[in-house]
């Protein structure tokens, strides 16, 4: 009896490990469809495209839809990844979502912005709050006044 379920351990570690395989590989196919969208714009204006690629010795297929956002210019990209040919049916082992558009702005100029300025939580002592008056921030030692120098008078 020991021996069997020792077998039973051993065989679902396997085929989790197989699973875990093909999910690994599969998520680099979508990230690579979305990377090879991204690069190629001619498929911008269509709804779906589907195709079927070997690798690591498998055959796969994926299917890519492409989706409208609030913003005209951005479109919302969506792979699926499945194991097997195009004729083969099932759920997708994953699926990888990406946006594609133009610019909202010009190039750099998100620089001219002063990103340190910004809303902070009211509440004194919480993680990034602006400390209390008369505090110094968390992390920087306190500044001592300097003293005066001693005056002295001279006298005939």
């Amino acid at each position: 009896m020991g021996l069997a379920a020792l077998m039973v351990a051993v065989s679902g570690t396997a085929r989790t490990s197989g699973f875990l395989r093909d999910k690994t590989l599969a998520q680099w196919m979508a990230l690579n469809r979305l990377s090879e969208v991204r690069l190629n714009l001619n498929k911008f204006g269509q709804n779906t495209d589907t195709g079927e690629l070997n690798f690591a010795n498998r055959t796969w297929h994926y299917d890519t839809r492409y989706f409208d956002t609030s913003i005209p210019s951005m479109k919302r990209v969506v792979v699926r990844v499945y194991a097997g040919d195009a004729k083969t049916k099932g759920n997708p082992l994953v699926e990888a979502t990406g946006f594609l558009g133009g610019a909202l702005a010009a190039a750099g100029s998100s620089n001219t912005l002063d990103w340190t300025t910004g809303s902070v939580p009211l509440v004194p002592g919480a993680p990034g709050a602006a400390p209390a008056p008369g505090m110094p921030a968390p992390g920087i030692p306190p500044t001592i006044p300097p003293t005066p120098a001693p005056t002295t008078t001279q006298t005939p």
